[in-house]
């Protein structure tokens, strides 16, 4: 059944395409004036957890921080329980960081992130399409300080769902004492992960495996 429209309505009806008109000429007027519009990152589609976490080995990955007021650079741990690993060091995060740091033993640690469809991040292969990226891989670049530490994070975006697996692989001794003691740092969304593992050559141990899923 067809109703009346009060005036009202009409008038604001009527209206209408006169104040699209209005905010579309704005617009073109502050594009002519240089003014750039303003890029938003979009939020991750949905909350970021790890689930079913679990190690080869066995090892227990402490889901904690330590709450000791100040951020201490490459120890790849939590310390001001803010969510985010070694911030303010010159190391990049995002809703995935995966960090290793082994202070100054001259073995070569590396850290080997494989994503869901396969995809591997580490020294030969430093950046996924997904947008996991290697930033740091020290010893052997600048802005190690003395320090070793690799990084792999996420740079933007939302982190593809499934099954990922961290490897932590003892590459070279160097005549480094042993076992080779290294922190592994874990971030996924909001929830950081810890382990303390010791390394040692020509054996099984030289290799940590871990996997979650998101």
């Amino acid at each position: 059944m067809w109703s009346r429209r009060s005036e009202a309505e009409v008038s604001g009806a009527s209206t209408r395409p006169r104040a699209l008109a209005a905010v579309a000429l704005a617009a073109i007027a502050l594009a002519a004036c240089g003014a750039a519009p303003v890029a938003v990152e979009p939020a991750p589609s949905a909350t970021v957890v790890a689930t079913h976490l679990s190690s080869k080995e066995g090892i227990a990955l402490e889901s904690a921080c330590v709450a000791s007021g100040t951020e201490r650079c490459f120890d790849a741990v939590d310390d001001n329980c803010n969510g985010v690993i070694d911030e303010g060091c010159g190391i990049g995060t995002g809703l995935l960081q995966f960090t290793l740091a082994w202070g100054d033993s001259p073995a070569d640690v590396d850290l080997i992130v494989t994503e869901p469809k396969g995809m591997k991040v580490y020294q030969g292969n430093r950046s996924s399409r997904s947008g996991l990226r290697l930033d740091r891989d020290c010893p052997g670049e600048s802005g190690c300080h003395g320090q070793n530490i690799e990084n792999i994070f996420l740079e933007s975006g939302d982190p593809p769902r499934g099954r990922y697996t961290l490897e932590v692989k003892l590459t070279d001794l160097n005549n480094a004492e042993t076992p080779v003691k290294v922190r592994l740092g874990a971030r996924v969304g909001g929830q950081v992960f810890s382990a303390k593992l010791e390394l040692l050559p020509g054996s099984t141990t030289d290799k940590k495996t871990f996997t979650f899923d998101i």
